[in-house]
C-alpha cells in the first residue's frame, strides 16, 4: 500500500510533539468565576443543581474571591439576590444594595483581582423580569435609565468592570453616557451582546432566585434558531461604546462565537452556564462522563470557538487542573 508523504500520526506519537503543535491553549487568565452574594453573615447556602456552588454572604464572597485569586483566576463576576424586591428594582441601585456592598469589600480585602457586576433587574423586580412592566409589556425605554443607575451605583462603590445582561435595546449607549458623564470614563463595559432564549438557564435562575413570575423572555432575549440577528445585535453594541461583546450560552453557540470572532476584533467573552456546567456534574455523578476530561474538552471547544473569556461555573477546578498540569 502507498501513502502519501504526509502522516499526521507523526506528529501524535508522543506527549511532547502534541503539545508542540497544539493550536488550542486554554490559561487560567480566560477563566471568570461567577459568584452570588447574599445578605447576612456566614451565609452558606447550597444550589441544589449546581454542585459546590452556594448563595454566599458578603464575608465569604470575599473568602471565596481571595481563593480564586491565589489560583491565579484573574476576575469574578457578581450577581445580587436583595433581601427586598419591587416593580422598579429600588434594591438594583441602592447605594448599600448587596452587590454595592460585596464590591466595596472585595475592592478593600481583594488586591489583583478584577471585579465584575452584572448589571440587570430580573434578580430585584418582584416580577422577575429584565424590565420596567408596564400593562403585561417590558418597556424598554422606561428601563434604560434604571440601568444606567445601576452600573453607575456599581461605579461609584469601586467596580473595575460594569456587565449589562438585560438585553434592553439601547443600554450600552445609556450606561456609557452615565459613566462618562459621571467621571468613569474608564470603567469598561463587557456586554451580554448576543443572549439567547435559552433553556440552559434553569439552574442559573435557582441560584439568583429570578424566575420571571409570568410570560418568559423571548420579547427581549434572542431566538435559538438565528445567528444573523446575533451580529446584528453585536455590531450595535460595538457602535454605542461596548469593550467587550458576550455569547451567552456558550456550547450549544460554539458557532455563534465564531462568527461573531470573524466579524467583530474586540475582546469576546463567552458564557459557559449554569445548565452546561450541570450536565456534565449530573454525568459525572452517575458515571456516565469523565466529568473532568469533558469540562477540559468543553472549555477548550470555548476557547478554539474563538472566546477571549470564558466565565465559567468550572473556574476554580480548571485552575486546579491546570495548575497540575
Amino acid at each position: 500500500m502507498l501513502f502519501p508523504d504526509y502522516r499526521a500520526r507523526r506528529l501524535r506519537q508522543n506527549e511532547n510533539f502534541r503539545r508542540m503543535i497544539r493550536e488550542t491553549r486554554l490559561s487560567v487568565d480566560d477563566l471568570i468565576l461567577p459568584l452570588f452574594s447574599v445578605g447576612g453573615k456566614g451565609v452558606r447556602n447550597p444550589i441544589p443543581s449546581m454542585p459546590e456552588h452556594y448563595q454566599l454572604s458578603v464575608d465569604k464572597i470575599v473568602k471565596e474571591a481571595l481563593i480564586a485569586r491565589d489560583l491565579g483566576i484573574p476576575a469574578v463576576i457578581i450577581f445580587g439576590i436583595p433581601n427586598k424586591k419591587d416593580a422598579l428594582a429600588t434594591s438594583a441601585y441602592a447605594k448599600n444594595g448587596i452587590v454595592q456592598k460585596t464590591v466595596r469589600a472585595l475592592k478593600d480585602k481583594v488586591k489583583d483581582l478584577v471585579v465584575i457586576t452584572d448589571v440587570c433587574l430580573c434578580e430585584y423586580t418582584d416580577h422577575g423580569h429584565c424590565g420596567v412592566v408596564q400593562d403585561g409589556i417590558i418597556n424598554n425605554d422606561a428601563t434604560l435609565d434604571l440601568l444606567a443607575r445601576t452600573a453607575l451605583s456599581h461605579a461609584q462603590a469601586g467596580v473595575d468592570m460594569v456587565a449589562p445582561s438585560d438585553m434592553m435595546d439601547g443600554r450600552v449607549a445609556e450606561i456609557r453616557d452615565a459613566l462618562d458623564e459621571n467621571g468613569f470614563e474608564s470603567v469598561p463595559i463587557m456586554s451580554y451582546a448576543a443572549k439567547y432564549c435559552s433553556a440552559f438557564y434553569y439552574p442559573f435562575r435557582q441560584a439568583a432566585e429570578s424566575a420571571p413570575k409570568f410570560g418568559d423572555r423571548r420579547t427581549y432575549q434572542m431566538d435559538p434558531a438565528n445567528s444573523l440577528e446575533a451580529i446584528r445585535e453585536v455590531t450595535m453594541d460595538v457602535e454605542e461604546g461596548a469593550d467587550i461583546i458576550m455569547i451567552k450560552p456558550a456550547l450549544a453557540y460554539l458557532d455563534i462565537i465564531c462568527r461573531v470572532r470573524e466579524e467583530i476584533d474586540l475582546p469576546i467573552a463567552a458564557y459557559n452556564v449554569s445548565g452546561e456546567f450541570a450536565m456534565i456534574k449530573a454525568a459525572d455523578k452517575l458515571g456516565w462522563l469523565d466529568g473532568s476530561k469533558v469540562m477540559m474538552e468543553s472549555l477548550t471547544a470555548i476557547k478554539r470557538a474563538g472566546a477571549d473569556m470564558i466565565l465559567t461555573y468550572f473556574a476554580k477546578e480548571v485552575a486546579k487542573e491546570l495548575r497540575q498540569d
